[in-house]
């Protein structure tokens, strides 16, 4: 705990507070360079300013690029690390390099399978249906428990099977 100095302190006890305050704005500085420290692999998606996100074929502005995307809230895994770099794996199974700045830690998902996938009212497949969601649509994933996840797109949000839904597994 640190500790105002008062008149008549030690010269030690001003070096503690010194060494203290030094201590406290190091851990703070340090914070966001650990919270970009993740084991891989990890779940991520497009970032929500990203207009476009560019997958190059290797970890540079340098290299090609081999594919666009326009779709901001897109789940993607990150398999590798490379300084502002991340090897990523899009729900079509594509890997390539992305800025890691147009990446964001929230979870998402898209729907899977050919058939619209079941939104229920709770995590059961007993549970009232509210709606059904086509394969291929983008929203943001809640907890998962039982097999079911809070899925949530637009205004419209319930509980979705978790094998329908690409980014809601173990990565």
């Amino acid at each position: 705990m640190l500790q105002i100095g008062r008149r008549g302190d030690t010269s030690a006890g001003r070096v503690m507070h010194r060494s203290s305050i030094a201590f406290i704005l190091s851990l703070a500085v340090a914070s966001p360079a650990s919270a970009q420290d993740r084991e891989v692999p990890y779940w991520a998606t497009i970032r929500g300013s990203a207009s476009e996100l560019n997958m190059r074929v290797g970890p540079s502005a340098d290299y090609p690029i081999s594919w666009v995307y326009k779709r901001p809230g897109l789940p993607v895994k990150v398999m590798r690390v490379h300084e502002s770099w991340r090897l990523v794996q899009d729900p079509s199974g594509t890997k390539g390099w992305v800025a890691s700045r147009l990446l964001s830690p929230d979870r998402g998902a898209i729907v899977t399978g050919g058939r619209p996938a079941a939104m229920r009212d709770g995590p059961s497949a007993n549970a009232p249906l509210k709606w059904f969601i086509e394969a291929g649509v983008v929203g943001q994933l809640g907890d998962c428990m039982a097999g079911w996840c809070e899925f949530s797109v637009g205004a419209h949000d319930g509980w979705v099977q978790q094998k329908r839904l690409w980014g809601a597994g173990n990565p």
